[in-house]
């Protein structure tokens, strides 16, 4: 375990291969049998109608624009159909604060898909929404959290964290939850028995200061509950955005590199480190699995967000099998709570 001080001194000394071999040291006592996994999965983004009206989106659309939609659940059926039929295990879904949609909707979709697809793992709702979900359903945060889970939920992704310092909040995302709703969620979904993942976007004109207060938050939620299963950083795109014209330095590689390298050392607690080829295309993802990444996250059938914001990269399952072997690891396949099942 290191320090705020030291992990800041980490960073800034500009000992970069230092960093590195330090992180790839961890991940190695980690995780010592060399294997590097990834999930076959799809986001499905039910509805891009939201009134949280963040600087950093590009996705949503306010309530009454003609773009705005909720997808019929016969579109969604669709969209998990082809997930399995590609030999997708589970499905993130997330979408915007929509000001009508409250419990009932969520429930009768979630039942909806089991019982079609009782196989399928559903890894849905961010902090954010589920908030939302209590607030315009008159319940509590536990309550919800349960009665999505008794409806198929599976585990929470760790989406609406951005940088969890509420300084930085305020300036970038002015209407969505404060770090301790993001923290109450996600502790009360482990309370109630869900794993859930944690993520970070950086470079959004916040300082290193404000990125570590974000691993500390992280560290000590994971200290008390044992509940993460993965914490996935990635830089904040800026195309499309009202923030992207007024932060001056987009974060680089080597800055996204030193990042991994740092939440590997300062989140030992966490077992896994997702390296993203989504924001940063495979090259760099491949880099970061010899700085403390285990993981490269999805082959992502399908991904609206981020690419609305200007990332285009794509990835197959035999893109990332090889960039995995390249490395000097075994590729796995693994499922939504980290457990390899499928080898090649």
């Amino acid at each position: 375990m290191i320090s705020r001080r030291e992990a800041i001194e980490l960073y800034r000394r500009g000992d970069f291969f230092g960093l590195g071999f330090a992180a790839d040291a961890l991940r190695k006592k980690l995780h010592p049998e060399g294997i590097v996994t990834y999930i076959i999965d799809r986001n499905i983004n039910y509805t891009n109608i939201c009134i949280d009206y963040c600087s950093f989106c590009a996705f949503y659309r306010p309530p009454g624009h003609p773009e705005g939609y909720v997808l019929p659940k016969e579109v969604i059926f669709q969209k998990i159909e082809e997930t399995l039929a590609a030999g997708g295990t589970g499905i993130l879904m997330q979408g915007g604060l929509h000001p009508e949609l409250k419990i009932d909707w969520y429930e009768d979709l979630l039942r909806s898909i089991k019982q079609r697809f009782p196989s399928i793992w559903l890894h849905c709702f961010s902090a954010p929404e589920i908030l939302h979900i209590a607030r315009v359903s008159g319940l509590t945060v536990r309550d919800t959290i349960a009665r999505l889970r008794d409806a198929g939920l599976g585990s929470i992704p760790g989406g609406g964290a951005e940088i969890l310092d509420d300084e930085v909040r305020r300036r970038i995302s002015r209407l969505k939850c404060s770090t301790e709703e993001w923290l109450l969620v996600h502790r009360t979904a482990h309370e109630l028995g869900l794993r859930t993942t944690a993520t970070m976007m950086f470079g959004a004109g916040e300082t290193l200061e404000h990125r570590i207060h974000h691993l500390e938050v992280v560290r000590q939620l994971q200290e008390e509950t044992g509940g993460f299963t993965a914490f996935i950083p990635w830089t904040f795109q800026p195309k499309n955005t009202s923030l992207g014209r007024t932060v001056k330095h987009e974060a680089t590689a080597v800055e996204y590199l030193k990042m991994v390298a740092l939440s590997r050392l300062y989140l030992d607690n966490i077992p896994n480190i997702q390296a993203s080829w989504v924001t940063q295309g495979l090259k760099v993802c491949q880099i970061a699995l010899r700085f403390g990444a285990n993981d490269v996250g999805s082959v992502m059938l399908e991904e609206n967000v981020v690419a609305a914001a200007g990332a285009h990269h794509r990835a197959t399952e035999q893109d990332l099998r090889r960039i995995i072997q390249d490395a000097g690891f075994t590729p796995r396949q693994r499922d939504t709570l980290y457990r390899t099942f499928f080898l090649h």
